[in-house]
């Protein structure tokens, strides 16, 4: 029979050939693993289909035992000449339906392998329905470990592999130990990454990566990010309206509307909460590590040059004391609301300040692709162009420079022709290049710095409405995987637009040329993994690998 461990808990059993898979730990002795074959089947946990299934086990407890609860509460005999009649049979039917349960569980783990091997990561399910999945190692986008509060009573815990184009997890094991799911995380991101066991320990295990801690999140900030984010501004703004209306009209029956808001306000705070407590970032040499959560914990990581787009936003309230937040387009997480995770999953950073932020880009962007990396981010995050009005003092050229987009700090911001179109954000809304990423702002109140590697650059559009040709600016629209950073250049000049169009093309191929390898150690220099008490790993600005 096969073992239903991948490794043993203390860390050690995967192993095998360049493409060969994970191996479970057998019985000997402690500190010491015999390997499996490469390439076996193996089980999951066998309390899997309990910890997935226990809400159908409490449903049918619910359902049998209800009268018999109600009855005891109320000091009710149990047995009585209306109830006794009944009782058989609501016993013989519970219990058929437990026993049917409990065997529909059985089967459901007894008939769920997974298996890495031959350069791929499968897991098989169903007795009667049968269903394999698949991921490519070296398409991998992330791996998370999710811990619900079940699974972290039994120290279990479920891998999800994320691929590109999957729209959901491509393939997920749950549940295993939290040591062996470490574990087979570790050998699976070491294949991912194209490292190769030893020619001469082939069976010895690949460690987990070292990791160096980089930020944590503060539960009092996070607890002030949300009293100030944008659905308590328009709660209190709908609270204020529903009071003058209440006022003004004699009817206090536009009260009854803020319940409803209360109620989705509470949920909306108790959701972020419970997703963004105790975070904490770290990097490793075989990505970004994300660990976060209350009640239900999961830990993510992001391989290096996954990342497909990062945006970093700042709400008007949130200027009060210097915070910001960062969200990024993963291959294989999907849009924003991809199974009611994608809101967490693709938060890079929920609330931060300044130095935070840069201290993310510089992992994400270990080569900012410019001399003056803190300049060029912070005019992106915080800058504004110059009004550049032409009057008598200014020289024709300076004027001229004015009318067709003021630069500021290197960005190209609107022309100033469209400021009918757009008052407060013409100087704001710009655009720049460095040698690795473009660069777009926008928002004059709800602050936006969106970041794109030029390699992560699927296709580019020209948007251009009735009002936009009558003012000869267009949108250049920048398309890349599905999640919540849509890059788009806004209102830049027409000619500007054209520009930007040929040379982010340019951009884009050259990148790509570069990148000759999917395997991510090919891509990402170990170089640019810093401790953090290295002097460099403090300045407040992407630093080159």
């Amino acid at each position: 029979m096969t073992s239903d461990r991948a490794v043993t808990s203390d860390g050690a059993g995967t192993a095998g050939g360049p493409l060969g898979g994970s191996a479970p730990a057998g019985d000997g002795p402690a500190g010491q693993a015999s390997i499996k074959p490469d390439g076996e089947w193996l089980r999951v946990h066998p309390a899997s289909p309990f910890i997935r299934g226990w809400v159908a086990l409490a449903a049918i407890g619910f359902f049998f035992g209800r009268d018999t609860f109600e009855r005891m509460l109320q000091g009710r005999p149990l047995m009585d000449e209306m109830y006794s009649g009944r009782v058989p049979f609501l016993i013989a039917g519970g219990g058929l339906v437990l026993v049917l349960s409990v065997l529909g569980f059985i089967l459901t783990w007894y008939f769920t392998r997974y298996q890495v091997a031959e350069g791929y990561v499968r897991v098989n399910t169903g007795f009667l329905f049968k269903q394999q999945r698949q991921a490519r190692l070296d398409r991998v986008q992330a791996i998370d470990i999710v811990q619900p509060l079940l699974a972290r009573i039994f120290g279990l815990a479920e891998l999800k592999f994320e691929v590109a184009d999957a729209g959901e997890s491509a393939v997920r094991l749950a549940y295993l130990r939290i040591d062996d799911a470490r574990q087979l995380r570790a050998t699976i991101l070491a294949r991912a990454a194209g490292l190769e066991p030893d020619p001469e320990r082939p069976d010895e295990a690949l460690p987990e990566a070292p990791e160096f801690p980089v930020l944590s999140v503060p539960p009092s900030r996070l607890i002030g990010s949300l009293l100030l984010s944008e659905q308590s501004f328009f709660v209190v703004v709908g609270a204020v309206a529903s009071v003058v209306l209440s006022t003004v009209t004699d009817n206090r029956g536009f009260y009854f509307y803020l319940i409803p808001a209360a109620l989705g306000l509470a949920a909306a705070y108790w959701g972020s909460f419970n997703k963004g407590y105790n975070f904490t970032a770290a990097i490793s040499p075989d990505g970004i590590r994300l660990r976060y959560g209350l009640l239900d914990t999961q830990a993510q990581t992001l391989p290096p040059g996954r990342i497909q787009a990062l945006k970093v936003t700042q709400p008007p309230l949130w200027r009060i004391f210097g915070w910001y937040r960062m969200q990024v387009n993963v291959a294989g997480y999907g849009g924003p609301g991809s199974n009611g995770e994608g809101a967490s999953r693709t938060t890079l950073l929920p609330v931060g300040v300044l130095a935070d932020v840069m201290r993310m880009l510089s992992l994400v962007l270990p080569d900012p692709g410019t001399p003056d990396p803190a300049r060029v981010f912070a005019a992106g995050l915080t800058g504004i162009a110059p009004a550049g009005r032409p009057g008598p003092a200014r020289q024709p050229a300076a004027a001229e420079a004015a009318e067709a987009g003021e630069p500021d700090s290197g960005f190209v911001t609107s022309p100033r022709r469209v400021r009918l179109l757009a008052p407060l954000g013409w100087r704001r809304n710009g655009f720049t290049a460095t040698d690795t990423a473009l660069l777009i702002r926008s928002g004059r109140l709800w602050r936006e710095l969106v970041v794109v590697p030029h390699q992560r650059t699927q296709s580019m559009a020209l948007h251009q409405g009735p009002l936009a040709r009558r003012f000869r600016v267009a949108d250049l629209v920048l398309h890349t995987t599905a999640g919540p950073v849509s890059p788009r250049v806004i209102q830049a000049g027409l000619d500007e637009a054209r520009a930007l169009f040929d040379a982010q093309a340019a951009r884009a191929r050259e990148a790509r040329k570069r990148q000759t390898s999917e395997q991510w150690l090919a891509q990402v220099a170990p170089a640019a993994v810093v401790e953090p008490d290295n002097p460099q790993n403090h300045q407040e600005g992407p630093q080159h690998g």
